[in-house]
């Protein structure tokens, strides 16, 4: 099916496995995640290196998807794994993710830069030892409370509009991620950096 020569790439959702948190905030990424494997036919059902993954041909390139099983504070140990196995640089690796500083319904993508508080960003940097991975953030709203404990907040659920926010910001999650394979960073950056349906 694959060439030797032919391009890889990964894309990783990230969330918390397990129905308990399918639908909350930090799970954002494993939902875009499963809508990119249905948008290009591509099962994420093979086990192992911590986590489900499946791959598939686009664009001429091999494209690898991953969702990590480690729990969001240890997925860079996934990342790294199936990266290091496949010969993937962190230049290839985007990460699909949630993030509170963005209202639902806006993405930001970026091509590099520090974890932000993001546990699950912050194990990705630790184990791969880089910060340059492009990664689209999906808006999931801030704390509605100074006081609230911020564990708590990713780990709940979405108003009715937040939800149907998020659900057109998943979409244009996955679009910006294939972009950033066909056109690169900025592109994709110029494309849905702050965009709204």
């Amino acid at each position: 099916m694959f060439g030797r020569n032919e391009e890889r790439w990964l894309i990783v959702g990230l969330g918390n496995p397990g129905k308990d948190y399918a639908h909350t905030r930090h799970n954002a990424g494993f939902r875009a995640l499963d809508l990119l494997s249905a948008k290009l036919g591509c099962k994420v059902d093979k086990s192992k290196f911590q986590g489900l993954y499946g791959q598939t041909g686009y664009a001429g390139k091999k494209l690898y998807l991953l969702k990590p099983l480690t729990f969001m504070n240890l997925s860079g140990k996934s990342v790294l794994q199936l990266s290091a196995y496949y010969k993937i640089p962190p230049q290839r690796i985007i990460v699909l993710f949630d993030d509170i500083s963005l209202d639902p319904g806006r993405l930001r993508v970026r091509g590099d830069g520090s974890a932000g508080g993001h546990n699950g960003i912050k194990s990705i940097i630790a184990e791969l030892g880089s910060q340059a991975f492009p990664r689209v953030k999906i808006g999931v709203g801030a704390k509605p409370h100074e006081q609230q404990d911020l564990a708590d907040w990713v780990l709940s659920g979405f108003s009715a509009s937040e939800e149907k926010a998020l659900v057109s910001a998943l979409s244009r999650a996955v679009d910006a991620a294939l972009c950033i394979i066909d056109h690169g960073v900025p592109e994709a950056a110029n494309r849905y950096n702050g965009s709204t349906p």
